[in-house]
């Protein structure tokens, strides 16, 4: 008897119409697209949400090093990918962390707008400066009749102090650069060209690439008077930055334990851990909604992602709880002390040359 065939509309081979998969790669032989497989495909493909996430989630909080072991051991099918599970995890936090941007972009220009209506009011204060004749004609009158009005020689000299105010000692801050800003505001008001601006504002004529974005992005934040975009700019590239570190991170822990596996086995380690860190801050974004957490708290549960982060290690790496706790604070002092300051510092000079 003749088998009837089908052709997988994916891989285009031929099959047992009686099969419910395709035996070639896998593809549902007879699936009408609704809106709900069209999203459930998206989710479960892209992130793989299923069930291996929550058989992942509890062993990745409460068993730390556990799941690279198991990972390293061949589990690869029954836990979620140490990869797809960092994603996954960090597109969540994100996602949360994106409210707690805005409302810090947004605290910072009304910081920097006061901060510019401070100079201004400075600045009149002291192009409004009394001279010493016009004080005396205004208080010569109430001299004349300090006994009708029923001032004093003491009163009188009081009010002369108080009325030659003096710019410079009054209590405003006041924003200053390296450079004469009201001149460069005047320029921009008058819509001069930007070359006359930049040399207003000190830029020599044969200034390099660097110095002349430098002094560009001046420009631009004296015009707009705003950092909060600066701060987005920092924020938009926070992703990519930890993406550059968690591979650092796992070279540092190649440094210290050199015979313990290849450097893909410190990067499953790595991707596990950083997964767990995203989850710890995800929870704390989310808790805050709801709840105005301590801060003794918060520091408190990042205290606690060292500790967990030892017992990982000890786990992992099978070595004594004394080793494993001196390498860890090694691995931890490094990383807190010479990578995450410079990559902050690179992060913040590539948001202001490039926001």
């Amino acid at each position: 008897m003749e088998k009837n065939m089908v052709t997988c509309k994916n891989c285009e081979k031929e099959f047992n119409e009686s099969f419910e998969f395709c035996p070639h790669c896998g593809q549902k032989s007879n699936e009408e697209l609704t809106i709900g497989i069209l999203f459930y495909n998206t989710i479960s493909n892209y992130f793989s949400f299923d069930a291996r996430f929550f058989k992942s989630f509890i062993p990745l909080m409460l068993k730390p090093g556990y799941l690279a072991k198991r990972f390293l051991e061949g589990k690869r099918l029954l836990y979620l990918h140490p990869a797809q599970m960092y994603l996954f995890i960090s597109v969540v936090f994100f996602f949360l962390f994106s409210f707690n941007v805005r409302d810090q972009v947004e605290s910072l220009d009304k910081v920097l707008e006061k901060e510019f209506e401070h100079e201004k009011i400075a600045d009149t204060i002291k192009s409004q400066a009394i001279d010493s004749a016009t004080i005396a004609n205004i208080t010569k009158p109430l001299k004349d009749s300090k006994y009708v009005t029923g001032i004093n020689d003491k009163e009188l000299k009081n009010l002369d102090s108080i009325m030659r105010v003096d710019s410079k000692e009054a209590d405003i801050p006041k924003m200053t650069f390296n450079y004469d800003s009201k001149k460069v505001d005047s320029l921009i008001e008058a819509k001069a060209p930007i070359e006359e601006q930049l040399k207003a504002m000190g830029m020599k004529e044969d200034a390099n690439w660097l110095t002349r974005r430098l002094y560009t992005q001046i420009l631009k934040f004296q015009t707009n008077k705003k950092g909060g975009t600066i701060l987005q700019t920092f924020y938009d590239s926070v992703p990519i930055a930890l993406f550059i570190l968690l591979p650092i991170f796992a070279m540092i822990l190649k440094l210290f334990f050199w015979r313990r596996g290849s450097f893909a086995h410190h990067l499953v380690f790595s991707f596990y851990y950083y997964s767990f860190l995203f989850t710890v801050f995800t929870i704390i974004l989310a808790a805050k909604f709801i709840w105005q957490i301590p801060d003794g708290l918060i520091w408190g549960i990042v205290l606690s992602t060292f500790f967990y982060l030892f017992l990982a290690i000890k786990h992992f790496y099978k070595q004594s709880y004394l080793v494993s706790f001196f390498k860890t604070g090694i691995v931890t002092f490094v990383y807190m002390i010479f990578v995450l300051p410079i990559a902050i510092g690179v992060m913040f000079a590539a948001a202001f040359m490039f926001y």
